[in-house]
């Protein structure tokens, strides 16, 4: 009888650690959760807009890093990196936009010579009619840098 009393009480105090165990960590289940689902809400808020002018309120911004930079300027090439076809010889009244991009990156505190040059070489890939206004736009934005 002994036996049998004594493997009762070890199967009862088995259940009640098993139901303690439950008890402490399902909480924490429930906030890895919740933390996750937060988590997630703030990376869809924290998107990028993909708009022009977005894109370039980040660009212009002086304290913007340089992968931030890089995301955005990916993100105008991807997006709007196809510039209307020249007016005859004079190019289109857009390009301009894309003037003033280049001319940002150029003189922006923390760009460097690879995002320079990789977005140089997207957009004449995507416009080859504005190769050489693209080129211009590049050498006078570097011109125009402190040194």
């Amino acid at each position: 009888m002994e036996v049998a009393l004594l493997v009762k009480s070890i199967m009862g105090l088995v259940v009640v650690l098993a139901f303690l165990m439950v008890v402490f960590f399902l909480p924490s289940v429930k906030k890895l959760k919740k933390e996750k689902v937060v988590a997630k809400k703030v990376a869809q808020q924290k998107k990028i807009a993909t708009d022009l002018e977005s894109l370039r309120a980040i660009i212009k911004k002086k304290v913007t890093t340089a992968k931030e930079l890089k995301n955005a300027l990916d993100l105008v090439l991807k997006y709007h990196g196809v510039i209307h076809k020249k007016l005859g010889l004079r190019s289109h009244p857009d390009f301009d936009i894309y003037m003033e991009i280049l001319f940002t990156i150029c003189r922006h505190p923390n760009t460097d010579k690879n995002i320079i040059i990789n977005f140089d070489k997207e957009l004449s890939r995507l416009n080859p009619e504005y190769k050489k206004e693209i080129n211009e736009a590049i050498t006078k934005g570097l011109n125009s840098r402190r040194v």
